[in-house]
């Protein structure tokens, strides 16, 4: 299988950034897109809504269902996967994509935003797995892909951020869990992480416009897409960097994911040069 035709994907956070370019590498498949995130409003800072996002994908070539979803909370979830069911007879793909930051230390660190990065990556990811699991298990090509890092315990990931680095490993932690259990079943689980900075809205937010050294999202995309498309039952268990997917699907130049052309891109946390 090289193709997302017709499969069903439940993407959380894909209003914009890298989950909406995965939905739309999918669309150009012929997939169906469930488009799972809280933004149903413009925000100047982030632009982007579910339902833009469902225009981008339907002109791709895909079939969208815009639903407002917070992922921390397990009725709506509940409710967005039986509505997708209903529309689109089930799901194969869960992308666990939603997620907060803030890249500050201990002092510099809110107790509501701490909460919030918690709440949204790890039991986001795990209220999310849990209600997509028996949808899941009905596919042909199950897969469940996590966008976090490779666990690395160094001081150097905790000392700067270490609200942010608990929950992305709590994320990853989750990866490594679900990979052994729902082994039996058949449904790959696996984590993709950039080893570049990516350029998105949230990203130049979070670090004040550091895009311009990075790629686009279109990399992500293209990555989860190779991952996405192979054998589930052979492919489970995998912490995969975004280059080194391209690279075993026999790509080699990335410099037309370049934000800024001829530039080096910043090195993503938790990947060492």
């Amino acid at each position: 299988m090289n193709t997302l035709r017709n499969r069903t994907l439940f993407i959380t956070g894909a209003s914009r950034g890298i989950g909406k370019a995965i939905a739309l590498r999918a669309a150009a498949d012929g997939a169906n897109i469930v488009i799972a995130a809280k933004t149903a409003e413009p925000d100047p800072r982030l632009p982007g809504t579910i339902f833009t996002a469902a225009e981008e994908i339907e002109a791709a070539g895909g079939r969208a269902l815009p639903l407002i979803v917070d992922v921390r909370n397990e009725n709506q979830v509940s409710e967005a996967i039986a509505k997708a069911v209903a529309k689109f007879g089930g799901i194969d793909i869960l992308v666990n994509n939603a997620s907060a930051i803030s890249i500050t230390k201990m002092p510099d660190t809110p107790i509501k935003r701490y909460d919030l990065m918690m709440d949204i990556n790890v039991r986001g990811t795990f209220v999310c797995s849990q209600a997509c699991l028996p949808h899941l298990m009905k596919s042909s090509n199950p897969h469940i892909l996590t966008l976090s890092p490779p666990i690395a315990m160094k001081p150097k990931w905790f000392a700067a951020h270490a609200a942010y680095t608990t929950s992305k490993f709590g994320m990853s932690m989750l990866v490594y869990g679900m990979a052994e259990e729902f082994r039996e079943f058949g449904i790959a689980v696996n984590a993709l992480w950039p080893r570049t900075i990516i350029a998105t809205a949230a990203l130049n937010v979070a670090r004040q416009g550091s895009g311009e050294s990075g790629r686009t999202p279109q990399i992500m995309a293209d990555a989860a897409h190779f991952i996405l498309t192979r054998d589930s039952k052979k492919t489970t268990g995998n912490f995969f960097l975004d280059e080194g997917v391209l690279r075993q699907s026999g790509v080699n130049d990335f410099s037309s994911y370049l934000v800024t052309p001829g530039t080096e891109p910043t090195i993503d946390l938790y990947v060492e040069p």
